[in-house]
């Protein structure tokens, strides 16, 4: 593989900014996809290796170039950014229900979790968590939505298939039947 392949690819990443699916890189740099993840293999060996200051991660059949998880402290500091408040137990309900059982609408969260969740829903969509994916076709048309890449990246996964899964023991025999029925939808 050429050299400057990698370093094309690297560059990418870094001015990107947001994941690069691995067909793109191999079309603008006029290779295969199996060069694109040879190359990107070697560019982690190297970080990995060197003990960079990034890395890049897989995510959506792409990749991005991130900082290292153990530098964010240092980053926060230099940038002065302000620590966006952690989610509620709510917003993670809702969180977790929209990602194993997506796309879903907002009235089936509320269903599964007995409460009103207007407030939890908005919040993870204005932090790019969730997003809207079409509309139900049923009466009133409600919006559909789905994790986002920016839910794989601040949870480390590739796809949402990455999911772990539930584990539900710690509920009642009863309990854990109707959530798990309830999260599968039937």
């Amino acid at each position: 593989m050429k050299e400057n392949i990698k370093y094309a690819i690297e560059g990418i990443l870094f001015a990107a900014g947001e994941p690069v699916k691995a067909a793109k890189l191999a079309a603008v740099l006029d290779c295969g996809v199996e060069d694109v993840e040879n190359a990107v293999g070697e560019l982690k060996d190297e970080y990995e290796r060197d003990k960079r200051g990034f890395n890049i991660i897989d995510i959506s059949e792409g990749y991005q170039i991130c900082s290292r998880p153990e530098y964010y402290t240092y980053i926060q500091e230099i940038l002065g950014e302000q620590r966006l408040q952690p989610l509620s137990n709510a917003a993670m309900e809702a969180l977790a229900i929209i990602a194993y059982k997506q796309p879903v609408t907002r009235g089936q969260i509320e269903e599964i979790r007995g409460v009103n969740s207007d407030g939890c829903v908005n919040r993870l969509y204005e932090r790019g968590l969730i997003e809207e994916k079409g509309r139900l076709d049923a009466p009133g048309r409600p919006i559909l939505y789905v994790t986002t890449d920016t839910f794989l990246r601040c949870f480390g996964l590739k796809d949402p298939h990455d999911l772990p899964p539930l584990d539900l023991s710690s509920l009642d025999t009863e309990s854990a039947q109707g959530v798990q029925l309830e999260i599968e939808g039937k």
